[in-house]
């Protein structure tokens, strides 16, 4: 068998020696690593996944049942454009490179591994979910999400391997050695090590989350390091699907949330559905850990990626007229002596930010859709987004307390408000009480609406995985 045929590219594999017998030797690591750390229980099935075969936007991939150590994980770049040129900061105008300039070879590895490095730990995080799903539809889905995370770490482990030399092959080797949540090996980011072990977790970390990653994803999809900038373009073809499954799940819950809480007359729970307050709790806990992955709000790291044309802003080129990041200021709320005071950053300096409020306008945008269905149901309920100092643990507002008006407070006030803002072990037990797995196809558990339609023009109740 080919390396074509188990590792699907465009990037020619089969006609670099030094690179097919390093990838050769990188693949049963990864499948030794899904096997213990992916889906648990899962691994015999047959499942109708979807697999990128190719770039073209007519039939990139197909669907079938397959079962999922047997996916065809593959490495493909979105085609070159002709005579591309560097878009922004010091760089613009000078010709994309295609190698790695020994200049910026820390931080374009430093960019790549910490991409990496949150796609297994996703699917760590979500390994148990399979025995807990609302019906095979949802399970299906989240297999879906499993496989191709499990892709887009394929992504960044050839460019490692493709352009790092040893560094970047003990690096590719490392991130199947952390472990979501391990004391002493965790993942890189904190988001990736918090426990995901229900379903409405599961719906907040693929919104909310993996919103962040949309976001990240699209600024190295600027880069001036070419084959970063097309695999990234690529990985936002799939991560569309992530986002479709947070949105859409919230979505569902929210709506038979808000169902059962007009038909018991206020108290959902009593009929098997979840508390809208309990969504919100779970809300605010999931966007809080996604604010801090965009990384501190006065950031020389962002100010250097920028200037040497590594990591562009959300859409650089269709957005903004000065592409130099030289031009004006961003004012940002620092605490100073005990209070918020306004700091005039430059620019290049604020990107971390720039990119965080992208990221809470565009979730806002849910938040509207979810509340206009709550009302739709007749029930006196809004969600809401927290401020972006609330429960942060990294960047200007990490070590200070703040309320959920982005005020400081005390620390005992604080604790006071977590209690009433954050999910309690109570909460999750509640939640946890609720997921019973359901697999008769077709079939829905209690606490969550069916979807408008099925996957790919399938009906609803097809066998989406064969148990």
């Amino acid at each position: 068998m080919s390396l074509q045929d188990t590792i699907p590219n465009n990037v020619d594999l089969n006609h670099d020696r030094r690179l097919k017998k390093a990838l050769e030797s990188w693949q049963p690591k990864f499948i030794e690593w899904w096997k213990e750390m992916g889906p648990e229980g899962f691994q015999e099935k047959d499942i109708y996944l979807r697999t990128a075969v190719s770039v073209d936007k007519d039939g990139w991939a197909d669907y079938k049942q397959v079962k999922m150590p047997d996916y065809r994980w593959g490495i493909f770049l979105t085609p070159e454009e002709g005579n591309r040129k560097v878009g922004f900061g010091d760089m613009i105008d000078v010709d994309t490179f295609d190698e790695v300039p020994g200049e910026f070879r820390n931080a374009l590895r430093r960019l790549i591994v910490t991409q990496g490095d949150t796609e297994p730990g996703s699917v760590e995080q979500q390994r148990l979910l399979g025995q807990c799903a609302p019906s095979l539809y949802d399970m299906r889905n989240l297999f879906q999400v499993n496989v191709e995370e499990g892709r887009h770490l394929w992504a960044m482990v050839y460019l490692l391997h493709r352009f790092f030399g040893k560094d970047g092959r003990d690096e590719a080797d490392d991130m199947l050695e952390r472990r979501s949540g391990n004391a002493d090996k965790p993942r890189i980011l904190e988001a990736f090590n918090q426990p995901i072990d229900d379903w409405l977790s599961f719906y907040c970390f693929t919104m909310f989350v993996d919103r962040d990653g949309k976001f990240q994803l699209a600024t190295l999809a600027e880069s001036g390091f070419s084959p970063l900038r097309r695999s990234c373009r690529f990985m936002l073809t799939e991560e569309a699907h992530h986002l479709f499954v947070g949105d859409r799940g919230i979505s569902r819950v929210v709506k038979r949330s808000a169902e059962l809480t007009r038909e018991s007359g206020g108290d959902p729970y009593s009929l098997g559905g979840i508390p809208l307050n309990i969504v919100q709790k779970y809300i605010n806990y999931w966007v809080t850990y996604a604010m801090d992955l965009f990384g501190g709000e006065i950031s020389s790291n962002a100010a250097d990626f920028f200037a040497a044309g590594l990591k562009g802003r959300y859409n650089e080129q269709r957005k903004y007229k000065d592409h130099s990041g030289n031009e004006g200021e961003f004012e940002i709320p620092v605490v100073q002596g005990g209070k918020l005071m306004p700091r005039a950053v430059p620019i290049r300096n604020a990107m971390n930010e720039l990119l965080r409020e992208e990221y809470i306008a565009d979730s806002r945008s849910a938040i509207r859709r979810w509340n206009k269905i709550i009302a739709e149901e007749g029930v006196d309920f809004e969600l809401s987004l927290p401020h972006k100092r609330f429960h942060r643990h990294q960047g200007e507002y990490a070590g200070h307390f703040f309320n959920n008006e982005g005020e400081l407070c005390t620390e005992e006030e604080h604790a006071v408000l977590t209690e009433a803002l954050l999910p309690t072990e109570a909460d999750r037990a509640l939640v946890k009480s609720l997921m019973v797995q359901v697999t008769e196809p077709g079939q829905m558990a209690n606490w969550i609406s069916p979807p408008a339609k099925g996957i790919n023009g399938m009906p609803l109740d097809y066998e989406y995985v064969k148990l």
